[in-house]
């Protein structure tokens, strides 16, 4: 049992007690930061996968301006009121935000793009995940493809499968 930082909430004996727990007898265990007893529990199990998430505080329009501001000034949250239509716009791009969405516009050659219905593809796809969810043998037969919009160096962008999408 080793540390690089003071520990207030885990001690020798707590974590000796919890490795016997999970039938560890034998481990060496180097602690770099003030954890918790959950967050051990956590790194020994393995299995644990944290998710961003957004608190979002609905009917402000009943609470007074100050429980308002506190609540809003908290990290990962947003106050709105449906009845009001208060925030909903901020609620909807922290939204998109929080789960790192871009929208992707397609368009048949000769004609507009159509931008009623976009692809939803999360941030950091590219051309050929983007063909594979139009329809899977047309990766197959791609040579190339242009790209409109803040991907792209220049208007228009003639692009290979590899190419990253953006919003």
């Amino acid at each position: 049992y080793t540390t690089t930082c003071t520990t207030t909430h885990l001690s020798e004996k707590l974590c000796r007690d919890i490795l016997h727990g999970y039938k560890i007898y034998n481990a060496e265990v180097l602690i770099r930061e003030d954890c918790t007893v959950d967050d051990f529990i956590d790194v020994v199990e393995g299995n644990r996968q944290y998710l961003p998430c957004l608190y979002v505080y609905n009917k402000v329009d009943t609470v007074t301006i100050e429980e308002v501001d506190r609540l809003a000034r908290q990290p990962d949250s947003v106050v709105i009121s449906c009845q009001w239509d208060l925030n909903l716009d901020v609620l909807v791009d922290e939204i998109w935000a929080k789960l790192d969405l871009v929208r992707v516009y397609t368009k048949k050659r000769g004609q507009p793009p159509d931008f009623n219905q976009p692809f939803i593809m999360r941030r950091g796809g590219t051309v050929e995940d983007l063909m594979n969810r139009v329809h899977r043998g047309m990766a197959s037969k791609f040579k190339y493809g242009l790209v409109w919009g803040t991907s792209a160096k220049h208007t228009p962008q003639r692009v290979g499968k590899d190419h990253v999408l953006d919003d």
